[in-house]
């Protein structure tokens, strides 16, 4: 399986397009779509969007071949897509080690939606853009909007 262009849409959309070195939020070294630079990778000049989706593909296939690699049930498009995004933001080893996976490998689907919106959290602050991130990614997951309880803590 590969990602959809609804999945594309929402990686592009969620890690934008940086031409210039940056540091991400973890504070390594990023360009493109949300590239990481690995040594000895560096563009002090920048790159071009053009070579940002070149490296957005390779990128890409090791996140497509991850969920595939650890994902032990059925998956449709959407649900697909949504694990790709969260692969290609957090990490495979992320997904490997979550309950995110281990509920989804146990064939509860419903459990693992919402699983994916507990992911919007950096350290113990709550972040914006993980959140509508997370959000997207569930909406992809199971074809309908983040329920408000879910996605959102309740006033205490």
């Amino acid at each position: 399986m590969r990602l959809s262009a609804a999945g594309l849409k929402l990686l592009k959309d969620s890690e934008g397009f940086r031409p210039q070195t940056y540091l991400d939020p973890a504070g390594l070294p990023t360009i493109g779509y949300g590239h990481r630079l690995v040594h000895p990778e560096c563009y002090p000049n920048g790159i071009t969007e053009e070579h940002a989706s070149v490296f957005l593909q390779r990128d890409l296939s090791e996140a497509e071949e991850a969920v595939a690699r650890l994902v032990r049930v059925p998956l449709t498009q959407g649900q697909f897509d949504a694990l790709v995004d969260f692969v290609f933001n957090l990490g495979a080893a992320r997904l490997a080690a979550s309950t995110l996976l281990a509920v989804l490998n146990a064939g509860e689907y419903v459990a693992a939606s919402q699983q994916l919106l507990r992911w919007d959290h950096a350290g113990a602050i709550e972040v914006a853009g993980l959140k509508a991130r997370r959000q997207a990614e569930f909406q992809l997951f199971t074809g309908v909007a983040a329920p408000q309880s879910a996605a959102q803590p309740s006033a205490a």
